[in-house]
């Protein structure tokens, strides 16, 4: 079963037919620039969140309430990615015609997303909690998580299918999605 049955008429031709001969992974360039978009793109959600933190907390000073301030985020950041990606695709994979599909092919649940979103901080919590177990500075800490996200990305090159670690844990992938002819 595909995911165009029971779609008749424009929404079919909207919903890009995820077989098994297509199920292929991005190039690992184009992952990377989807992830690096992405990343811009979170700013402006932490500046809205950060914003609302702060009024609704009344905090005047930057390091006043700053864990709390991190749960916050890390909450909103869940909710971004778990409800898009449960919809298939962010903003930046649209951009890059990316999508997430769970192993098989089909879309993503919420249970599924959220796994992933936790999985997901595999990329940077293992070296910040390194830089934080030796007092690195910031430059040591930068280049630190730099040369992680490097492996971690490489290491997609030796997954069958080529997926990030973190995708292959979750049972989810992604795929390449052929981009949409333009509207007449």
């Amino acid at each position: 079963m595909n995911l165009e049955s029971g779609l008749k008429g424009p929404q079919a031709q909207e919903t890009p037919r995820l077989s098994a001969i297509n199920l292929i992974a991005p190039s690992l360039p184009r992952r990377m620039a989807c992830w690096l978009y992405e990343g811009m793109l979170m700013f402006g959600v932490v500046f809205i969140a950060g914003y609302l933190f702060g009024t609704l907390s009344q905090t005047r000073n930057a390091l006043d309430n700053r864990h709390a301030l991190q749960a916050f985020l890390f909450v909103v950041f869940g909710i971004y990615f778990v409800w898009f990606w449960s919809k298939g695709q962010t903003l930046a994979m649209k951009t890059w015609h990316i999508r997430l599909v769970d192993a098989a092919g089909r879309p993503v649940t919420q249970p599924r997303a959220l796994a992933r979103y936790v999985l997901s901080w595999l990329w940077l919590l293992p070296p910040l909690a390194g830089a934080a177990l030796f007092h690195l500075d910031a430059a040591e800490t930068s280049v630190i998580v730099l040369g992680w996200v490097a492996v971690w990305a490489l290491l997609s090159r030796f997954h069958a299918q080529r997926q990030f670690l973190h995708d292959a844990l979750a049972g989810t992938r992604l795929v390449s999605v052929p981009a949409l002819p333009p509207k007449r």
